[in-house]
């Protein structure tokens, strides 16, 4: 360990990650929040945002396919998709592993796109030139208040609310009704939910008792993810759709993008949504439902 340079990341009001600091490949402040490429030891190439890990080379493909990959195989209809930040391009690129029309993706800060295309070009693989993409740089919820019942899937691929960050208000029951408002009839959403250790689970089980107040059918998964250091936090909803009832989607649909996959599977996604005991009593009894006039911050 001698020489051995630190960085250290805040991962909650109490409790702080240090990671092996190889090299600092680019850092600078955006009109929104500051943007990090570095080099940690054990995780190779890292996108950070305002501190905090957003992807590692190593282990990306684990957080985007969980993300990506559940909804969409369980969707009745993917013709139109909106990714909602997701600025590196890698959920973008799983999406277009399916038989997409149009993907809408917006992201408010171009320069994590612009970055992100020179610094983590494997992230994207080249999905930011498919003709299928729009790319429109806007505010998420400035871009789904304007849209009505036209998206059969949206993706909330965020930074976690923190006060002040760009992020902030698109975890709160009014967007989630305006999400609501721009999917299709039997359309699908899925948000990530921040961490859902056993220590910090406050956001994720709100996030949850939030969106119980505007969908029917909430779906809460989760699954590990090394460079987060922490089980991770999902949330699949449904406008009509019970999506119980329709797993058996994921195997007819599975072997179309399955040889593509390095983490999703049948098994994988049976183990994600199984979640242990002490996750489902804090659905129970710690959740908040998220306001506008009371937003709530990760730390």
């Amino acid at each position: 360990m001698k020489n051995c340079k630190w960085y250290i990341e805040q991962t909650s009001e109490d409790e702080i990650i240090f990671h092996s600091l190889k090299e600092i490949i680019y850092s600078e402040n955006s009109p929104y929040q500051r943007i990090e490429i570095v080099h940690f030891g054990n995780l190779g190439r890292c996108l950070l945002l305002d501190g905090k890990m957003q992807s590692s080379e190593v282990d990306e493909f684990i957080y985007h396919e969980a993300l990506v990959h559940p909804v969409m195989l369980l969707s009745e209809s993917v013709d139109k998709v909106l990714i909602a930040g997701g600025g590196e391009g890698a959920t973008l690129r799983e999406v277009l592993k399916h038989p997409v029309n149009e993907v809408v993706m917006v992201e408010l800060d171009e320069s994590v796109i612009t970055i992100a295309k020179q610094y983590l070009p494997e992230w994207n693989s080249g999905a930011f030139d498919d003709p299928r993409v729009r790319l429109v740089i806007d505010d998420a919820r400035s871009y789904i208040e304007k849209t009505k019942n036209y998206f059969d899937v949206i993706i909330i691929d965020l930074p976690e609310p923190a006060e002040g960050g760009p992020a902030y208000l698109l975890y709160t029951k009014e967007f989630y009704e305006k999400v609501k408002e721009a999917l299709t009839e039997k359309g699908m959403m899925v948000t990530q939910s921040a961490s859902a250790s056993v220590n910090n689970l406050r956001v994720f089980v709100s996030i949850v008792s939030t969106l119980k107040q505007v969908f029917p059918y909430v779906r809460p998964y989760i699954t590990y993810v090394p460079s987060f250091f922490a089980p991770w936090g999902f949330v699949l909803v449904s406008k009509k759709i019970n999506p119980d009832e329709y797993v058996n989607r994921i195997n007819e649909k599975l072997y179309s993008v399955g040889e593509s996959l390095k983490f999703y599977d049948m098994d994988s996604h049976t183990s994600m949504f199984y979640l242990p005991k002490h996750i489902k009593k804090a659905f129970e009894k710690e959740g908040i439902v998220i306001h506008d006039d009371s937003p709530l911050s990760f730390y």
